[in-house]
């Protein structure tokens, strides 16, 4: 069963699903999670708090799911992440934001005014500069040996999440192939595929997927 805290995030999701973060009231998410409203301000404060808490768990959702991607083999491990960013921006538009910095109407923007989190321990959400360095980092401790590959990679994908390919499957089928080529060992194998030609997706939720790029020709 969802914690209040967590409930309360979700109902504030939903919220922001049907308006404009401006237009979403505190007393509407408490009555959407079943709370009283005074649970609600004892967890966040205020509304500039409960948006922090929004984002920092979509930042947080984000980075688990660049560790989940960073077990697939060493080789595959650039492509992985990079395809996993591309699908996760798309399918949320605060890990977009949170990657570019670009923050569409109606989204709830960060505040990084000293106290202004409420209750989110008094750290704003990570900029963009900040997430990619916590992306980079998990990159270069996973597979030293191939930190500049690495880097290039995280930076094409975040260039498509910039610069969409239309179409979700064109979108990842580019990136991805635009990834292994930037990310591939100099004198390494075809650029179709990492360690035994295996094709690397990612799954909704990052979980990876490993097929023989035969299997699909």
């Amino acid at each position: 069963m969802p914690t209040a805290r967590q409930a309360l995030l979700d109902a504030a999701l939903r919220a922001l699903a049907d308006r404009p973060w401006r237009a979403v009231r505190m007393v509407d998410v408490a009555a959407l999670a079943c709370v009283s409203r005074q649970t609600l301000y004892n967890e966040f404060g205020s509304k500039g708090g409960l948006a922090g808490a929004l984002l920092h768990r979509a930042a947080d959702g984000y980075l688990a799911g660049v560790d989940r991607a960073l077990t697939a083999p060493a080789p595959d491990r650039p492509a992985a992440v990079a395809l996993w960013t591309v699908r996760a921006a798309r399918q949320d538009a605060l890990v977009k934001a949170l990657l570019t910095g670009h923050w569409a109407e109606g989204l709830p923007r960060p505040d990084r005014r000293p106290g202004s989190q409420g209750r989110t321990g008094g750290r704003p959400p990570p900029a963009p500069g900040e997430l990619f360095a916590l992306v980079r980092e998990r990159l270069a401790a996973a597979s030293p040996e191939a930190a500049g590959r690495c880097e290039i990679a995280l930076r094409l994908a975040l260039s498509c999440v910039i610069v969409p390919v239309p179409g979700d499957d064109a979108a990842d089928s580019r990136a991805l192939r635009l990834v292994r080529e930037a990310a591939r060992p100099a004198g390494g194998g075809p650029a179709g595929g990492g360690a035994g030609g295996r094709a690397v997706s990612v799954g909704g939720a990052g979980q990876l997927e490993a097929d023989h790029t035969d299997d699909h020709q």
